[in-house]
């Protein structure tokens, strides 16, 4: 009945502050101490033992040659207030846990066709073996759309290789990555090309926000290469189907989607004529979920698991 009483009181005052002040009221039977307890001046523990009295309906605390003596109101609220108070620690101070091996959930990383062709296999695997009753879905989110889309908590992670960090995200490197130009198998080309070969093709370029091309296409421009870009898609997906139809075209992609593409026999890597910079593969996060256990637990799957991808 006491504990009823206790939460009813929190229901209609609409503040919990009052329940700690009877709390260190109980414990301490003094004002200044209880103001020391809590970090308040003892005006405001005077001011809010006012509070608790109306809303009670009693003096609540006696002042005696001894401190405050509590009323018998008091002392019959006072194994609810103290069981609320235990609670409430307990709550605030625990740490949640994530256990991988038996929660179920579904985690959902934003990244473009190129990520799910390269990078999602081995998160499948470790995922299967780590978290066996979690799933995976990916997202394909513009970039001017990833920074809510993280927020939002739609999204986990973001993985690529972003040509603008969306301002406020937390980044991590995965590792850097060198490109390749590939060409179709049966391209009259050799195993490296010239930059006279290179600039007399038709290019293929990929660009997920619909601009010119992405950072290493800048990069090849300002080697001062002149190419003729035939065609700007968003699909890293679409190259080989027509490279292997327009043996004229050539496309420069990371080495690890040229080294996938070449598996399936209808393009062939070919190195390019100029030395182009590497570039860096990340994660990014929202600070909303930087503490949360489960986001902490995937960012650190997705870094092992790329620990020693090669270079």
């Amino acid at each position: 009945m006491a504990s009823i009483k206790v939460m009813n009181m929190i229901h209609n005052q609409f503040d919990l502050n009052l329940v700690m002040v009877l709390d260190a009221l109980i414990r301490e039977r003094s004002t200044t101490r209880a103001a020391e307890q809590l970090g308040l001046g003892q005006s405001a523990v005077s001011h809010a033992l006012g509070r608790l009295r109306r809303a009670l309906d009693d003096p609540l605390f006696i002042k005696t040659a001894g401190g405050l003596k509590p009323t018998p109101r008091t002392e019959a609220l006072t194994p609810a207030v103290l069981q609320m108070m235990e609670i409430v620690r307990n709550e605030l101070h625990s740490q949640p846990r994530f256990d991988p091996a038996r929660v179920e959930r579904c985690f959902r990383f934003c990244m473009t066709d190129m990520g799910e062709l390269v990078f999602l296999p081995p998160l499948m695997e470790r995922l299967r073996r780590e978290a066996p009753h979690c799933t995976l879905q990916t997202l394909q989110v513009p970039q001017a759309r990833i920074a809510e889309t993280l927020e939002s908590g739609e999204a986990d992670l973001a993985i690529g290789s972003l040509r603008a960090i969306p301002q406020g995200l937390f980044q991590q490197q995965l590792f850097t990555h060198p490109f390749v130009t590939i060409v179709a198998t049966d391209a009259p080309v050799g195993e490296r090309l010239t930059l006279a070969e290179f600039e007399a093709m038709d290019h293929v370029v990929v660009s997920l926000d619909g601009g010119r091309g992405s950072a290493y296409d800048k990069a090849i421009e300002e080697l001062g290469v002149r190419r003729r870009i035939f065609l700007t898609t968003p699909h890293f997906l679409l190259i080989p189907p027509l490279l292997e139809r327009q043996p004229n075209l050539v496309a420069t992609v990371p080495r690890e989607l040229g080294t996938v593409f070449a598996r399936y026999k209808v393009v062939r890597v070919v190195e390019p004529p100029i030395g182009l910079p590497r570039f860096e593969l990340r994660q990014h996060w929202h600070p909303r979920f930087h503490y949360d256990p489960a986001n902490l637990w995937l960012r650190k799957l997705v870094k092992e698991t790329f620990a020693d991808y090669p270079e």
